[in-house]
């Protein structure tokens, strides 16, 4: 079966899309440990980041690059971090989360609840930011 994250990719599901280009993706996190916490997908579904082979993963951090810079124009933070688990989806993924403290990137921590409408108008911000 297809990964939640290939199912927004194909839109069978719906996903909070900020960015997208022929080979990676970005959305918003529906569980985010702050306001604006995405998360950055390459199309290619293959379970482990460092599985990537080099051109799609140089291609992923180029493209992650792209959207942390959009997201620092919309959301007031000190920096945009980057956190790699890989184990709660089994498709390579980079979180990139706004950070006023180090703290802010801790995901034992309780996540936010959104209302689709907080989460629609973010996604829109940032795609109009990531589009410039």
């Amino acid at each position: 079966m297809a990964s939640i994250f290939t199912q927004i990719i194909n839109r069978d599901i719906p996903g909070y899309i900020i960015a997208e280009e022929s080979d990676y993706i970005a959305f918003l996190d529906i569980h985010p440990l702050a306001v604006g916490h995405t998360l950055v997908v390459p199309k290619k579904e293959i379970d482990y980041l460092f599985d990537l082979d080099d051109t799609v993963f140089t291609g992923l951090m180029v493209f992650t690059k792209k959207v942390a810079i959009g997201m620092q124009q919309v959301v007031p933070c000190l920096r945009v971090g980057m956190a790699v688990v890989g184990l709660e989806v089994p498709h390579a993924h980079i979180h990139l989360i706004p950070l006023n403290d180090l703290y802010d990137i801790d995901f034992k921590k309780p996540k936010l609840q959104q209302s689709q409408a907080v989460l629609s108008s973010m996604a829109n911000q940032l795609h109009a930011a990531i589009a410039d």
